[in-house]
């Protein structure tokens, strides 16, 4: 039994990070038993929970999630439920950003066609791509898998004061105060991918949007957080309709 706000905080973290994992693996966007997503559970970001080594997004639940701590990081690293790319990037965000409370990271296909691309920017060509006009952070230094801390903090450092991180021939990376937040923006940032793909597979020339009306919108949708965390309310009411055993 629970018996403080801490654990209830915890445990609600868990339900929402496992939830998190199930939709995106309905969606079609995670890799294969790759990927992962974390959570800080202290003030300072030194606890944090995050998926398990190796473990399909499709079958976890709130209770496989590891409980980690950075104080322990010299045993933690050669665990056989840690991923070393998993530990080197969140590790480090965690270190690094503290208020990073939610780290999702992802090679979802039409952000990574994106990503691979010598002009890895989002256009802003409608709503959906004018919500990361200028708000992207860029990586163009893809040396190989994350597997190093020295790595890791390079990646936390070139976020700055933004949220995304298009990591180039590779993925992407946002960080957010909650897991729904979180979920919104990855969702939507690959949606804004898909959008610009297909706008280039038609070979005819891009609509921008003027500057103006693509900073007025991504304005616009950093008022709605609302929004977000009622998207990821949903699509859990979906989840829990169809099997709620994530909250397990």
């Amino acid at each position: 039994m629970m018996n403080s706000a801490a654990s209830l905080d915890e445990q609600q973290l868990r339900i929402d990070l496992a939830a998190a994992f199930r939709i995106i693996a309905k969606l079609g966007i995670h890799e294969a038993v790759a990927n992962h997503f974390s959570a800080a559970v202290s003030a300072d970001g030194r606890r944090f929970l995050m998926n398990p080594k190796w473990r399909h997004f499709s079958r976890i639940k709130a209770s496989d999630l590891v409980l980690f701590d950075l104080d322990e990081g010299d045993c933690i690293k050669d665990r056989a439920d840690v991923d070393p790319t998993a530990w080197s990037i969140h590790g480090q965000m965690h270190r690094q950003l503290p208020q990073a409370r939610v780290v999702m990271h992802l090679h979802p296909p039409f952000a990574t066609t994106i990503a691979a691309l010598a002009d890895p920017q989002i256009k802003p060509i409608d709503q959906n791509t004018a919500r990361y006009f200028n708000r992207l952070a860029i990586d163009d230094s893809y040396a190989g898998m994350a597997d190093s801390e020295q790595e890791g903090a390079r990646l936390a450092g070139l976020l700055g004061d933004k949220s995304r991180l298009m990591m180039g021939n590779h993925g992407v990376l946002v960080i957010a105060n909650t897991v729904g937040e979180a979920f919104d923006d990855i969702y939507t940032l690959e949606r804004a991918c898909q959008i610009l793909v297909q706008a280039y597979a038609t070979g005819q020339p891009l609509k921008v949007l003027p500057d103006a009306i693509a900073e007025h919108t991504a304005q616009d949708w950093e008022q709605i957080t609302d929004f977000s965390i009622a998207h990821f309310e949903e699509m859990k009411r979906c989840l829990d309709a169809e099997d709620p055993s994530y909250a397990q």
